[in-house]
């Protein structure tokens, strides 16, 4: 604190309460983040299932039979991996995979339950289809894919199932005890 004519100044920003605040701060934006990540997996699941008319129109909706990876793979028939991505477009296996693959991360990352085994399964979905659109028109390397991937790499670390989710008590079961790759 420096002293000016006999008053004492004080930074412009306040103190923590505490030396837990800024772990507790840090703690809920982690978990807000997975929340929002957990959510941008949960619509697309429901939006492709239901034809909701955002991404999906309700005629190509999975429920009235239209396949949930055709239009992503299909477009990306003039990129590098093309060919390969292509060929899987419509596969009801890999249909199936996908849409599992978006509402298991998306569940988890909302519940905040099983927060490492989604970042390991939300991160190589993104990955994927980051290389199904290589090389990227706006950037060398760098997208909205692979910074999610990032983000979804940290929540893990941080443990952030146990702020704002049921993380705390789902790594206090008898299966995540045994299990520990499952908090």
């Amino acid at each position: 604190m420096a002293t000016t004519h006999g008053r004492h100044e004080t930074s412009a920003l306040p103190l923590p309460a505490s030396p837990q605040a800024p772990a507790r701060a840090a703690g809920y934006a982690w978990g807000l983040a997975r929340i929002a990540i957990g959510w941008i997996f949960l619509w697309a699941f429901l939006d492709k299932t239901f034809g909701w008319g955002f991404a999906t129109p309700p005629e190509r909706a999975w429920l009235a039979g239209g396949s949930p990876t055709t239009g992503f793979l299909k477009g990306t028939s003039e990129h590098a991996l093309g060919g390969f991505f292509s060929a899987l477009a419509g596969q009801v296996w890999v249909d199936w995979l996908f849409m599992l693959g978006l509402l298991g991360v998306g569940a988890a990352l909302i519940l905040g339950a099983g927060v490492r085994v989604a970042a390991g399964a939300g991160t190589a979905m993104l990955l994927l289809m980051w290389a199904a659109e290589l090389p990227l028109e706006t950037n060398p390397f760098l997208d909205d894919h692979i910074v999610y991937a990032i983000v979804l790499i940290g929540l893990a670390l941080a443990g952030a199932g146990d702020t704002l989710g049921i993380g705390r008590w789902w790594g206090n079961t008898a299966l995540v005890r045994d299990f520990p790759v499952l908090k």
